[in-house]
C-alpha cells in the first residue's frame, strides 16, 4: 500500500504485485490502494492444482498495454481481453481446472473473505507458536507470513532429515528451504484448503521427526500450544 501511494504520483510507472501467495490470504483492494496489475495462481489459496494464472489489470497499466510493441504471443493481454467479451480463453484453456474453481469461488464466498482472512492468520499463530514452544526459531520472526511458516532446523539436525522422517514415516508433507537455505529451514503450508486439523497433524509430525532424530525438547509442548490457540 506504501508502495502504491508512491507509484500514484509517476504517470509513466505502475505497480506490478506477486500476489501468488497473498491472494485469498491478504486483503489486497487493487483499486483502493492503486495496485496496476495484480498477479495470482492456482495452486495457492485457490485450493487447486496449478495451472490457471490470473491477472487484474487496472485503467492506468491497460494504457501501457495499448501503447506496447514488444513481441508477444502467449501473454498478450489485448488478445485475453478480445476473447473474455465472447465468454471464451485465447488458447484451450485447463476447463477442469475452471469447473473446480467455480466450486472454489463458492466456497469462499459462502465462508466470506473476512472469515477466510481470520482462518488464515490463526493457523500462521497457532503454527508459529508451536514452533517456538519447542525451542526452534522463526526464518522470518519480525514478517511472518500467514501462508506458510518457515522454520530453522535445530543445530546439527539437517532440515532434510526432519523432512524425509514427516514423509517417509509419517506420510505427512512438509518441504525444505531453497539456495542458501536448503538443508537450514523446513516450511510449513497453512493456506487455502487447511484447517485446525491439518496444522495439528503437520506439528504432531514435526514433533515425532525431532524426538526420533534426538533433539532435546518437551514432546507434545507444540501440540499443546497450538490448541490452544485454535480453541479460542
Amino acid at each position: 500500500k506504501e508502495i502504491a501511494d508512491i507509484v500514484k504520483k509517476y504517470e509513466n510507472t505502475i505497480l506490478i504485485v506477486d500476489g501468488i501467495t497473498a491472494v485469498g490470504v491478504y486483503p489486497l483492494p487493487m483499486d483502493e490502494w492503486g495496485i496496476d496489475v495484480l498477479i495470482t495462481g492456482s495452486q495457492k489459496a485457490l485450493m487447486l492444482p496449478p495451472g490457471l494464472a490470473f491477472a487484474g489489470v487496472s485503467d492506468k497499466a491497460w494504457k501501457f498495454v495499448e501503447k506496447s510493441d514488444l513481441p508477444k504471443f502467449y501473454f498478450d493481454f489485448k488478445k485475453e481481453l478480445k476473447n473474455i467479451k465472447d465468454n471464451q480463453t485465447a488458447y484451450t484453456p485447463a476447463v477442469s481446472l475452471i469447473i473446480g474453481l467455480a466450486q472454489v469461488l463458492r466456497e469462499m464466498r459462502n465462508e466470506g473473505l473476512e472469515n477466510i482472512y481470520k482462518r488464515h492468520q490463526k493457523l500462521a499463530d497457532a503454527t508459529r507458536e508451536a514452533m517456538m514452544a519447542i525451542g526452534l526459531k522463526l526464518f522470518a520472526p519480525d514478517s511472518p507470513s500467514n501462508a506458510v511458516t518457515a522454520v530453522y532446523s535445530p543445530e546439527g539436525i539437517e532440515a532434510g532429515k526432519i523432512i524425509k522422517y514427516c514423509r517417509d514415516k509419517l506420510g505427512v508433507t512438509i518441504t525444505g528451504g531453497q539456495d542458501q537455505a536448503k538443508g537450514k529451514i523446513f516450511r510449513i503450508a497453512h493456506l487455502g484448503y487447511y484447517g485446525r486439523f491439518d496444522i495439528i497433524i503437520a506439528i504432531s509430525a514435526i514433533e515425532f521427526a525431532l524426538k526420533a532424530l534426538n533433539y532435546s525438547f518437551e514432546l507434545g509442548a507444540g501440540v499443546k500450544k497450538a490448541l490452544e490457540i485454535l480453541a479460542e
